[in-house]
């Protein structure tokens, strides 16, 4: 009748055994999702800005991390986040690639 936790765990969440070793699971879960917002948010949303203000924009954003953290150990939060990184970077390159053939054709 019980509900077994492990079912229930996302991958890396799995991956990092928040269910054996709580304290260093969770942290390793939120350096990753740390690491991928960061990523998503400078492959897709970051501005060039004053030192003050990007340093006042991480710091919300690895508070913000601190939630999707808890929510990454049931939820596919860390998952999502390699998907979007991973369209962001097509993007990119894709942004990349247009813009040399046109400078090229010119």
């Amino acid at each position: 009748m019980g509900v077994d936790i492990n079912e229930r765990l996302q991958f890396f969440a799995r991956l990092y055994q928040v269910d054996q070793n709580p304290q260093m699971g969770m942290w390793f879960l939120y350096l990753t999702v740390l690491f991928l917002s960061i990523l998503v948010f400078k492959l897709g949303f970051s501005r060039k800005l004053p030192i003050i203000k990007a340093a006042i924009v991480y710091i919300f954003l690895a508070l913000g991390c601190t939630i999707l953290t808890f929510f990454a150990v049931f939820l596919p939060v860390t998952e999502g986040l390699m998907v979007a990184a991973a369209i962001l970077v097509i993007y990119k390159v894709r942004l990349h690639q247009s813009k040399k053939e046109q400078s090229e054709s010119s």
